[in-house]
């Protein structure tokens, strides 16, 4: 199995976890990719899919990441993913934007949904207490939504502003969870 790795980027961040996710998955992940330099016609050729997205633009209602996801996400629904296992990633600060907190994640996941793939990689909201509100919570996405017990992240959120010292043990333990929904 071989998993494609992609990531937008405004400051290098999103990379950064990358770099952890291929150390967690090793061979079994190609190298990550910016999505700013290469198009999209490779993602039906992989057995799965792990992308990664920040929240830039917040407060807005599309085109939140201010990458070049913006530019593509519009495409991806036109790929054929059918059953496709994708798991997303999504960054953002929980204390100075609580209120918007990964909310570019949804934008991925809502636009891959529509591409047929199954999305995997759902995330408890246990251990994350700063935010407010966000769009990527299970199940009311693209709604603004305060946390709830039993809600769910629509992907992994991860904090380098305010809990960077958190972020290694997430990703860690998220991809052993995308290793197990993978059958790796």
């Amino acid at each position: 199995m071989t998993i494609g790795l992609y990531f937008g980027t405004q400051t290098g961040k999103t990379e950064t976890v990358c770099g952890y996710i291929k150390d967690e998955f090793g061979d079994a992940v190609a190298d990550a990719i910016d999505v700013s330099k290469k198009d999209l016609a490779d993602f039906p050729n992989f057995d799965g899919l792990i992308c990664g997205i920040p929240t830039w633009n917040t407060g807005a209602e599309e085109l939140r990441s201010g990458t070049a996801w913006d530019e593509l996400l519009e495409d991806i629904p036109d790929l054929d993913l059918k059953g496709k296992p994708v798991a997303l990633f999504g960054l953002g600060d929980s204390v100075g934007y609580g209120e918007d907190f990964v909310d570019a994640m949804e934008e991925l996941h809502r636009h891959f949904e529509k591409a047929g793939a199954k999305m995997i990689g759902y995330v408890s909201l246990d251990g994350y207490e700063n935010f407010t509100s966000s769009r990527c919570l299970i199940p009311h996405l693209n709604e603004i939504t305060k946390p709830e017990e039993g809600m769910k992240f629509c992907g992994l959120p991860v904090d380098e502003d305010s809990e960077g010292e958190l972020t290694e043990e997430r990703v860690k333990n998220w991809c052993t969870q995308l290793k197990l929904e993978m059958g790796l």
